[in-house]
């Protein structure tokens, strides 16, 4: 009798149940793709203009060149000083990563003040600052690694633009402004890029990644407490 109740109860098993659901109307549907097409065109037209910002000081004496910057963005780095009131450049950058023991200069610092000079920039002009390499916040321990120079040696600064890729600008300026803070004032001068058109970053796979990449980075830099 048991066995006849597990069969029949086996019999009522149903993979499948009807249940009724939310779902746009007609009229819900069109709200909701004009709200995506807006959010869509609003992220293309103001996402990398707010991520690659040029805001710089005026009476900055200082023009600071992040290292692993290309050829390209190194050559706008020396018009900008060329351009300027400047009293020196300073490079900062890590550890080369590859072609280390073939390389004259064993890190980006070395490398990009060597092509600054090459560019026509005066080497009592340039000062090359090492990083240590890290795994993470890179941008940070830059910031923070010129900072402990710069009083280190009791450098009278009291502010910098500094010149960074493109879509890293915002992140860069918002790490450095924090560590800096209040003893320099920073400005920020976005490069551009040689791979794609900043004005027109998502017609190419280059510019959208490194839109991406840069809007995640940015949103997670808000969340940390930035403290030297």
């Amino acid at each position: 009798m048991q066995k006849k109740y597990q069969n029949k109860k086996l019999l009522k098993i149903r993979l499948i149940k009807r249940q009724e659901i939310w779902t746009f109307t007609a009229q819900g549907w069109v709200v909701f793709l004009v709200t995506i097409t807006a959010l869509m065109f609003f992220a293309i037209t103001n996402l990398h203009p707010f991520l690659a910002v040029t805001s710089r000081v005026k009476a900055a004496d200082i023009l600071v060149v992040d290292g692993w910057l290309s050829d390209y963005e190194v050559k706008q780095a020396a018009a900008e000083f060329q351009g300027g009131f400047y009293r020196q450049i300073i490079t900062l950058g890590t550890s080369v990563e590859q072609g280390f023991y073939l390389s004259e200069y064993k890190n980006y610092a070395d490398i990009t003040a060597a092509t600054l000079n090459k560019l026509g920039i005066p080497k009592e002009k340039l000062i090359a600052v090492y990083i240590p390499t890290v795994v993470r916040n890179r941008t940070h321990e830059s910031a923070v690694a010129l900072l402990q120079w710069i009083s280190k040696f009791n450098l009278p600064i009291k502010s910098i633009n500094l010149l960074t890729f493109d879509a890293h600008a915002r992140r860069s300026w918002m790490i450095f402004k924090k560590v800096f803070y209040p003893q320099i004032e920073v400005g920020i001068i976005a490069a551009k890029p040689l791979l794609y058109d900043s004005n027109n970053w998502w017609k190419t796979s280059e510019g959208v990644r490194v839109t991406m990449s840069e809007t995640i980075a940015y949103v997670y830099a808000l969340l940390v407490s930035w403290k030297t």
